[in-house]
This record gives structure tokens, C-alpha cells and sequence, in this order.
């Protein structure tokens, strides 16, 4: 499965002739391809760029100098770069960087332009946006979803999401939360929801003033979602019961939940805090889940649902390690 968009960095020298042969040729004979001029130029003027554009729909760009040259696409790699190493948008060089990264957002703002009025998002989400595997599921999830709100329009859901990257708190750990979102192989809404939690966290973590690091690899071989000042921090959240096939009561689908990281993750890490996300849950749900205020057997664990407009209310069973000051309603 592939995972987000890369640059594979070629040091050899390519020409505009060597592009056609070993470049262009094979894609054509596979999927019907042409040679393109870029839309934007690199902004460093050693180099030569171009796109390659593929019948399906695919894509790729391409911009080289002597001794050195860039691929990123969305497309079959051609074999001359099988053996060519990787590298995010921020371990290329900068102009580089930027070219591609302008040629992809032009590419939302003429398919999707409502995606694309949202800056952050737009810029943040690029690497499955424009992925082979998350171009359309990504997408998608935004349109239809609300990005995981249960009653709210996309647009709603997107500028909560604006909101938090806006901050550029998460800027540093773009690859590891977007990709989170899009290397599925197909639709999956509750993972996609399930992913949106850790931003949810994130934004929580944030808004309390807590510095944290995502994706924490334990000697356990788990990873857990955070880790806040050397305490670890696990997220989870449940499906509303409407799309369950087990617990069909929100309180039990919170228990349920719970009880699984409880049996898995914190069985391995127990100091570990946990927190669960019901903002999948509707207004009668929530009000359930906040009326019993149910534990799942793990201290600390914390309840909690956002909304759109930012307000995130929940409850806390145990202490926490630190202070999440008031990023959190307490009921």
C-alpha cells in the first residue's frame, strides 16, 4: 500500500530527452501520458521542470539539474527511479518544496475549491490530498463526514480543523499525523474518525499550553499517541452505537472502547493516560455518556466531546499528571 506523497530524489543527470525515454514512455504504454509544461516555475533556476499527466487521472512532477532531480507523484514510479531515496516536502530543498507544493494546491483549487478556501488544512493534509491512496477517501471524509461531526456542515468541520493548525502546533509532525488520515486502501470513515481524535487531543494538549510529541514508539513494541512532559497519553474513539453491531447504547460503546485499549496498550502501560473521544456522538448520546459519566476500569481516563465552534466539554476519572487548565469544560 502506498503511503503519502514523497519526493524520490535522483542524483544522476537527466535531460529533457532522458525525461521522454525513460519517463514518459513507460507511463504512456501503461496508462496514456504526455509531457507538460509546470504551472509554476522552481524558483531556483538550475533547474528544469515538467509534469507528466496520465489519462486516469494520475500525475507526476518532475524537475532536475545536473547531478540532481525530483519526482513526486501519484502514479506508477518508473523503474530508472526504483532505487532513489525519499524525502518529505521538508527535507527537500526549499524551492523545490515549494514548487511542488504550489503545483498540488493549485490542483485542489481547480478539482475541489471548497477544500481549498480552507489555507491550513488544504496545506497541512497535501501529502494524502494528493496520494494515490487518499486522494479520493481524504477528500471525501471532509466532504461528507464533517471531518467526524455527527450534525455539522463540512465547512464547519473544516474550519475546526483550521482553527488547530492555524497555530502551527503541529506543523513539525506533519507526515506522521497526515498520513494517519490517508494510506487506507479504501473508505474506512470510523478510522478516519478514529484519527481526527488525535487531532482532537492535539488541539487539547495545545490549548492547555502542554508541549507533546505524537507517535511514541515504547521497548513494548506499541506506539502511543502522545507523550506530555515524559507522561504517555493513549486516544481512542468509539463508533457511535447507530454504526455498531455490538454495543448499541453510548454508554456502553464508551466502556467497550475504553476496555479494549485497557486489555491491549494500557495493559503494557498502565500509568498511561487515556482519553476518549465522543465527538462522533449526537446531542442524546453525549447527553447519556455525560449524565452516567461512565469509568472503563483505567485511571486516568478522560471523557470528552468537541464541537465545531471549539467548545469541548467532558468529565475525568482519576488524576492526571498535568494540568489541562481550561481547554476542557468539566461536567
Amino acid at each position: 500500500m502506498a503511503g503519502p506523497l514523497r519526493f524520490r530524489r535522483s542524483n544522476e543527470t537527466w535531460t529533457r530527452e532522458r525525461v521522454r525515454e525513460q519517463l514518459l514512455s513507460p507511463l504512456a504504454s501503461s496508462f496514456g501520458a504526455r509531457l507538460e509544461d509546470p504551472w509554476f516555475e522552481v524558483g531556483d533556476d538550475r533547474y528544469d521542470a515538467a509534469r507528466l499527466e496520465m489519462d486516469n487521472g494520475d500525475f507526476a512532477l518532475f524537475c532536475f539539474r545536473p547531478g540532481r532531480a525530483y519526482w513526486m507523484g501519484n502514479t506508477e514510479t518508473p523503474e530508472p527511479l526504483w532505487r532513489t531515496d525519499k524525502e518529505t516536502f521538508e527535507e527537500a530543498p526549499h524551492a523545490v518544496s515549494r514548487w511542488a507544493q504550489r503545483e498540488l494546491t493549485a490542483r485542489v483549487e481547480l478539482t475541489d475549491p471548497w477544500l481549498a478556501d480552507f489555507e491550513y488544512v488544504t496545506w497541512f493534509f497535501l501529502p494524502v490530498f494528493c496520494s494515490k491512496d487518499g486522494r479520493d477517501t481524504t477528500r471525501r471524509f471532509f466532504a461528507e463526514d464533517a471531518a467526524g461531526f455527527p450534525d455539522a456542515t463540512r465547512e464547519e468541520g473544516l474550519a475546526f480543523y483550521e482553527s488547530l493548525l492555524s497555530t502551527g502546533v503541529l506543523d513539525a509532525h506533519r507526515y506522521t499525523m497526515a498520513s494517519k488520515l490517508g494510506t487506507s486502501a479504501g473508505y474506512d470513515v470510523g478510522r478516519m474518525r478514529a484519527t481526527m481524535a488525535e487531532f482532537n487531543v492535539a488541539g487539547l494538549l495545545a490549548d492547555a499550553g502542554l508541549d507533546f510529541v505524537p507517535e511514541v514508539e515504547q521497548e513494548s513494541g506499541h506506539a502511543l499517541d502522545f507523550a506530555v512532559d515524559g507522561d504517555l497519553v493513549e486516544v481512542t474513539r468509539p463508533e457511535p452505537p447507530a454504526r455498531r453491531s455490538g454495543a448499541d447504547h453510548p454508554v456502553a460503546a464508551v466502556r467497550e472502547t475504553g476496555g479494549a485499549k485497557r486489555s491491549d496498550q494500557l495493559a503494557k502501560h498502565p500509568d498511561s493516560a487515556l482519553f476518549i473521544d465522543c465527538t462522533s456522538f449526537r446531542d442524546d448520546e453525549w447527553a447519556a455518556v455525560r449524565g452516567e459519566q461512565p469509568g472503563v476500569g483505567h485511571e486516568p481516563t478522560v471523557v470528552f466531546r468537541a464541537r465545531p465552534d471549539g467548545h469541548v466539554e467532558g468529565y475525568l476519572h482519576g488524576a492526571l499528571p498535568f494540568d489541562l487548565g481550561g481547554a476542557i469544560e468539566w461536567v
